[in-house]
């Protein structure tokens, strides 16, 4: 059982992948009872991302099955749908119909594009929806191609993260005035809004988004990754002068690293010194110097070895559930904390249990 700070919410999602699995794995982790309808035969892709669950194998097109998914809208706070624009008004379940049943439903749409523009229909994957933004063209060296940031940037920054946040506060909206509504959770609007940092700050040498370029970008000598001596890396990201002066000193850097930290005309030779001096020392050499300290330091972990890092370890950032590891619940309350719990396919009786409750 869960008491989670969403314990008796009640989702339905309809299956699909990347963002809208992402969005209910949140939600079932807060506590949310999530109903999860799926095709016949399917397997679940990811059990991480698809935990806590209860399952339900439905035919959409059959009427046995529409009737199914009807009476479990009936009842339902929330859902959760990522088809192309028009799917499921042509399955009877669009949102006016199911609106009308159930006026406190909140229907949210998870699509790369968006519900309308001249690109609504098109197919597309995380790489298309972020290239439009201006956040792709920003990511990478300078003089080469863009690189792919996983799936991270779109799908789940601003994908997953800004329907839940569009679920959430239209749920707080229905505590006053009693109605649900459609919320239309587009890649494209997440990602630019993630990008409203850059977008209004000054364009400067130091401010900027070209490729390579600026403070943030992977142009700075002190806001980059470096090669050890046992070919692992690290990253520092010193920026504040009392930061860089730590972590000059602490690494025992040349004196001359200290003269015009700000200048990009430094950065490229700065940079090759650094780079020269911390492949001096191996990576766990470097933490034993740097970590925890206020030079801004830290390794770079690969993922399988995440969960034994010292600080994520104690914070419990992953935790072994069922035989297998997961990435712990975010974010946390002290007084209805999260948990992690099975999927099941009890589905059918979830649904008949909220007929009997409501």
């Amino acid at each position: 059982m869960s008491n989670g700070p969403l314990t008796g919410l009640r989702v339905v999602e309809f299956q699909g992948i990347g963002p809208g699995p992402h969005v209910c794995m949140m939600l079932a982790d807060m506590g949310a009872e999530v109903v999860r309808i799926e095709r016949a035969g399917h397997q679940p892709m990811n059990p991480v991302v698809e935990r806590a669950r209860h399952r339900a194998e439905v035919d959409l097109k059959s009427a046995e099955g529409q009737a199914f998914v009807k009476q479990a809208l009936a009842h339902a706070d929330v859902l959760v749908e990522g088809f192309r624009p028009g799917v499921m008004e042509r399955l009877g379940l669009g949102p006016q119909e199911l609106l009308e049943a159930n006026p406190r439903l909140v229907y949210a749409r998870m699509t790369g594009w968006g519900q309308d523009g001249p690109l609504a229909q098109a197919a597309g994957h995380d790489l298309n929806y972020i290239a439009i933004t201006g956040a792709l063209d920003a990511i990478g060296k300078r003089g080469e191609l863009p690189v792919p940031p996983q799936n991270l940037v779109g799908d789940f920054g601003g994908g997953s993260m800004y329907c839940a946040m569009g679920i959430l506060a239209a749920l707080f909206e229905r505590e006053r005035s009693g109605k649900g509504q459609v919320v239309d959770a587009a890649i494209v609007d997440g990602v630019t809004s993630l990008m409203s940092f850059f977008y209004g700050q000054p364009h400067s040498a130091l401010r900027t988004v070209d490729r390579g370029a600026g403070l943030l970008g992977g142009a700075a000598h002190f806001y980059r990754c470096y090669t050890c001596k046992d070919g692992r890396e690290i990253s520092v990201g010193a920026i504040e002068p009392q930061f860089y002066a730590e972590l000059l000193q602490r690494a025992d850097a040349p004196e001359h690293l200290r003269e015009a930290q700000m200048n990009p005309a430094n950065w490229d030779s700065y940079a090759e010194d650094l780079a020269a001096l911390f492949v001096t020392k191996t990576q766990d050499e470097w933490c034993e110097l740097l970590e925890g300290t206020d030079a801004c330091f830290s390794p770079v972990v690969p993922l399988d070895h995440a969960k034994d890092h010292p600080h994520m370890k104690a914070r419990g950032a992953f935790v072994e559930h069922g035989g297998r590891w997961h990435t712990a619940p975010a974010p946390r309350f002290d007084r209805t904390p999260n948990t992690i719990r099975d999927s099941a396919s009890d589905g059918e009786e979830v649904v008949a249990r909220w007929r009997q409750e409501s």
